[in-house]
């Protein structure tokens, strides 16, 4: 009874299940989601969002581009003057706002997704090249990464934007590339720690090569942290391909986006707020989703912080 009590407490028992194959793993995930409403909750809220993004053609009710200036600025259906044919009501122009703000998810989840395995891409490549090699290409790639930090990161992206244009393939090069170095940063500060550890050195006296060590030991154990920074990453460029949306420098004005109708909208904010409001909203509910899902990921991969909610 004791060792049983022990097993449960510590959490080795569920640790030794999930190494058993790919049910018990599963099995095992699902157990620590269900133990975290609020990591259940967020993990709902961002499915939802997927879903939305990929079904929008079937979610929408109306053609989000059309236009019904005989129905413009037309109130949400629950209000006095509202109409049930369209729920959240109409933009300055007549388009439909549950329309736009369904198609206006399939901006933000691209731009999210792309950029984050853009950036998620090279700056772990080049992370562990700089940290396992280390000397002066070490100096080298982290000088030029420490400079990119050092840039005002908001400011840095509009400068660039305003460079290259109003398109969906600019927007996701942008945030691709100006978060490059974070991963960059973060794996290789994991590999400088990896690679004094004991699993690297018995690899190197049984005479494993370089490009195994890293592809066979640490990469694998560098999943959980680049994961775990990537949820936050990809709540973060939503919410600034949003800002860049308002200013006028993301998807053109004929796409729509959250961003884009909150700078629509700005101007009847005190007369028309559903027009601004309900994109706002949006935002909000995929950030939200976002950082409560990465929040429970990061319990889950780190086991110490999952024994310690146990």
């Amino acid at each position: 009874m004791d060792s049983e009590a022990t097993i449960k407490s510590t959490g080795s028992r569920i640790d030794e299940e999930a190494e058993r194959g790919i049910w018990p793993k599963l099995i095992y995930v699902w157990r620590l989601l269900y133990r975290d409403k609020a990591g259940m909750l967020g993990l709902a809220m961002f499915l939802i969002v997927v879903a939305t993004a990929v079904f929008s053609p079937l979610l929408s009710p109306y053609d989000p581009l059309k236009q019904d200036l005989m129905a413009a600025k037309q109130p949400p259906a629950w209000s006095e003057k509202g109409d049930m044919s369209h729920i959240l009501g109409t933009d300055n122009l007549g388009r439909d706002m549950l329309s736009r703000i369904i198609y206006g998810s399939r901006v933000s989840v691209t731009v999210g997704f792309f950029g984050v395995l853009i950036a998620c891409s090279l700056g772990m490549t080049i992370g562990l090249v700089s940290g396992y090699i280390g000397g002066r290409v070490d100096s080298f790639i982290m000088g030029g990464v420490n400079m990119i930090l050092a840039l005002p990161y908001l400011v840095f992206v509009v400068f660039i934007a305003s460079i290259l244009g109003r398109s969906l393939i600019n927007v996701i090069l942008i945030f691709g590339f100006t978060n490059i170095p974070i991963f960059a940063r973060i794996t290789r500060g994991e590999v400088l720690r990896l690679r004094e550890s004991g699993f690297v050195e018995s690899a190197l006296s049984i005479g494993a090569t370089r490009t195994r060590i890293l592809f066979s030991h640490i990469l694998p154990n560098l999943l959980g942290p680049l994961i775990t920074i990537a949820t936050f990453e990809m709540s973060g460029m939503i919410f600034y391909e949003a800002g860049l949306g308002f200013l006028g420098l993301s998807v053109p004005p004929s796409t729509p986006s959250w961003g884009n109708m909150l700078a629509s909208g700005r101007q009847y904010l005190t007369i028309y707020p559903w027009i601004a409001t309900f994109p706002g909203l949006a935002i909000v509910f995929t950030g939200l989703g976002m950082n409560l899902f990465g929040d429970w990921l990061r319990d889950v991969l780190d086991p110490r912080l999952r024994r310690t909610k146990r």
